[in-house]
């Protein structure tokens, strides 16, 4: 269905967007009387930003297609985050662009000078967080009297913040016939009741119910292992291979584990929690935007009204505490009528939780074990045939001087050896997958500390192992948890290649698939750091009489040694 009557600025702005025609919550307050207040139930993504844009227009332009010259507001737009206040405020500026309309952000983290001139200079729309709004409306910045539209953007997210005290604030100095428009994703008694003070005769229109929310989006529910989480983003990142991605923590040491364990394996990561500053959430911001990250670690609190072009998965690296989260992250994708990917990685655990809270959600995922190693690799085959580098003409210049090269490594390599550098240089422009298990076989079976479950056929029993020595031990605080992610990286081997592993005090034994045993030692010595050192052992390894003793151990040793001798 076309957009109904627009004023034809607005109507030019959407067909310049490619906007055919309107999302259902548009369509619902398009359809409004044009003057009446609304509370909108709404979900993330449902296009509400664009919708309150239009249905103000008629407020804001009148019969006029132009708007006046910019003095005091005629519109206000409360947002509960900067991210989301500052998507708005490019939203509403391409929408009301042909109005001649100067929209203005004021918000937490940025220059309140700068702000102040540009509400001095005249605005049109001013669109804010309450916390900053309240400051400039109290040091008389932001006059009100003017006023002609009220919008609550993100309501409940709001008053979860504790916003309340400042949205009546700002409500209570606004005109009493402006119009209040009032969206949001849920609309718990605490909303109905401020809707009920603050608004006049309101329109409620529920369309955040409806199936769009989830139409756009694959769900798909991975088991893992506990103790293989973190491999398990690492595979299914490498395996979707999306131009941008977002993986939700529940915690801010949560993110900061995880953005460093991937910007280590090579991923170009950035990390977004609310302990960093806005200079360094606008920086890894821009670095999603422009292409220089591709993934994104985060806390629900500090994703929320992000919008990142090109955002293609989400992964729950952390089981959301309820459906509500679970849909308002997996709302960060699927926008706009692009395709999106939400992937619940789920321990055994926590599976049932998961099974009630997809339920809850009205959504029905595809249940898989984590994107195997020897799966991505395959991937990795197809899409290097495919690399451009391959398929794309060449410009006469770079025929040229490309000829003279390619013949240069004609004369000097066989073709053989040629493909095999290029596959090596590919491969090394691209994380390592890891060996991942599936829980769905192994559920039942115990564990050992290192996470390989008791029973299974250890290295050593079906062929011969190498043991080898590392330099680290419990002294420099060595865990399993720690060490055996080290050991595969650095060494280029898999899990499966790692047998047993012995700390002691100063340094650590550990077995090595003898097959692999050459090749981990010198992919370590040529990755690792020159502190960190592995050899090779002699016989079969350590022996608890031959384990290495601590130096207060020896000490007491030769003092009962003294003792025993009437030294």
């Amino acid at each position: 269905m076309p957009f109904p009557s627009l004023p034809s600025p607005l109507a030019r702005a959407l067909t310049e967007r490619s906007y055919a025609e309107p999302t259902p919550v548009q369509q619902a307050v398009l359809e409004a009387a044009p003057e009446r207040d609304l509370l909108v139930s709404a979900q993330t993504g449902s296009g509400k930003t664009v919708a309150f844009g239009l249905a103000i227009a008629g407020t804001l332009l009148g019969p006029e297609e132009a708007l006046p010259p910019p003095a005091a507001p005629l519109a206000l737009v409360i947002a509960p985050t900067r991210e989301l206040a500052l998507q708005v405020q490019r939203e509403l500026t391409w929408l009301y662009a042909q109005t001649g309309a100067r929209v203005v952000p004021c918000v937490g983290g940025m220059d309140p000078r700068r702000e102040a001139r540009a509400l001095e200079a005249g605005v049109h729309i001013v669109v804010g967080t309450p916390g900053r709004l309240r400051d400039h409306m109290e040091r008389g910045r932001l006059v009100t009297e003017g006023l002609r539209a009220v919008v609550l953007d993100e309501a409940d997210e709001m008053l979860d913040m504790g916003f309340r005290e400042d949205l009546e604030f700002i409500l209570a100095a606004t005109p009493r016939d402006r119009r209040t428009l009032l969206f949001s994703a849920t609309l718990p008694k605490a909303i109905v009741a401020l809707a009920e003070s603050y608004q006049r005769d309101a329109l409620r229109l529920a369309v955040a119910g409806e199936t769009r929310g989830h139409a756009d989006i694959v769900y798909r529910a991975v088991r893992v292992m506990p103790r293989e989480v973190e491999h398990a983003v690492v595979n299914v990142l490498r395996y979707v291979d999306a131009p941008v991605a977002i993986v939700f923590c529940n915690t801010r040491d949560g993110v900061r584990h995880l953005q460093a364990s991937l910007t280590e394996r090579g991923f170009s990561a950035v990390a977004l929690s609310g302990e960093l500053g806005q200079g360094e959430r606008n920086a890894a911001l821009q670095a999603l935007r422009d292409g220089r990250a591709r993934v994104c670690v985060a806390t629900d609190v500090a994703a929320r009204g992000i919008d990142l072009p090109g955002l293609d998965l989400v992964i729950h690296a952390d089981l959301p505490h309820d459906a509500e989260v679970m849909q308002h992250r997996s709302g960060r994708t699927g926008r706009a009528g692009r395709k999106g990917t939400s992937v619940v990685l789920v321990p055994p655990a926590r599976r049932r939780r998961a099974e009630q809270m997809f339920a809850i959600a009205k959504v029905s995922p595809d249940w898989s074990g984590p994107p195997t190693a020897d799966e991505i690799r395959a991937l990795d085959r197809e899409r290097m045939m495919s690399d451009p580098l391959l398929s794309e003409p060449e410009t006469e210049e770079e025929r040229e001087w490309e000829r003279d090269w390619a013949e240069a490594l004609m004369e000097r390599c066989p073709p053989e050896r040629l493909a095999a550098a290029f596959a090596r240089l590919y491969r090394s422009r691209i994380p390592v997958p890891e060996e991942v298990s599936d829980p769905a076989y192994e559920t039942s079976r115990r564990s050992d500390p290192r996470g390989v479950p008791v029973g299974a056929p250890r290295i050593g029993e079906d062929e011969p192992a190498a043991w080898f020595r590392l330099n680290l031990g419990r002294r420099d605080r060595v865990e399993p948890r720690r060490l055996l992610p080290m050991l595969t990286r650095r060494g280029q081997i898999g899990r499966g290649d790692i047998g047993s592993i012995r700390i002691f005090d100063n340094e650590t034994a550990f077995e090595v698939r003898a097959s692999a045993a050459e090749d981990f030692a010198a992919a370590f010595a040529r990755r690792g750091p020159a502190d960190v050192r592995v050899e090779r052992m002699q016989g079969d390894g350590p022996s608890p009489v031959k384990a290495p003793k601590s130096p207060r151990a020896q000490r007491h040793r030769r003092e009962a040694t003294k003792a025993g001798r009437g030294g």
